[in-house]
């Protein structure tokens, strides 16, 4: 056996084994979380979706259901994190047209907020309903563009806790 190193890490063990964390000590607060991402396209891609083109339906509504059920899916599909009893999800998405000449000048901005009173944070939650929306908007449209990327999904800013209010600066 491999010795490990002791870690700080809250879902690492004595012994360096992967751990659910105990948070039956911790005191219920009101917390909140969200988080940003995007998927780039063309602008013929973003000018179908505006226009309903889009076989598989209408993007941005399948996206935010899709975007609200990864949200209450989160402990189902990421192992350590828990169950939380959410009591808000809304999932914004937007069309940005760019001027720019790059290929994929356009996007679909995403932004999910997440709430909840209980004695864990909601940054993955927020984090799995911003993923999830942006998945089903490559899924609807990988027929019509192929180029399209998913990026830059992040926590942009989170309250309650222990550790208190936090934003990115961005």
């Amino acid at each position: 056996m491999i010795p490990r190193a002791k870690s700080s890490l809250t879902h690492v063990d004595e012994s360096g084994d992967a751990h659910m964390v105990d948070v039956s000590d911790k005191h219920p607060t009101l917390r909140t979380a969200i988080a940003r991402g995007q998927v780039r396209m063309n602008q013929e891609t973003l000018d179908l979706i505006k226009q309903d083109g889009i076989k598989k339906g209408n993007v941005l509504a399948v996206a935010q259901i899709a975007g609200i059920t990864g949200a209450k899916s989160c402990s189902q599909i990421i192992p350590l994190c828990h169950p939380i009893n959410i009591t808000k999800v809304s999932v914004k998405l937007n069309l940005v047209e760019k001027s720019h000449e790059e290929p994929l000048c356009c996007s679909v901005d995403i932004e999910a907020q997440v709430r909840c009173k209980g004695e864990t944070g909601v940054e993955m939650e927020a984090l799995s309903a911003v993923s999830i929306a942006a998945l089903t908007v490559f899924d609807m449209c990988k027929a019509v563009s192929k180029d399209m990327r998913i990026e830059n999904i992040r926590v942009v800013e989170k309250t309650g806790g222990k550790s208190g209010s936090w934003k990115l600066n961005e």
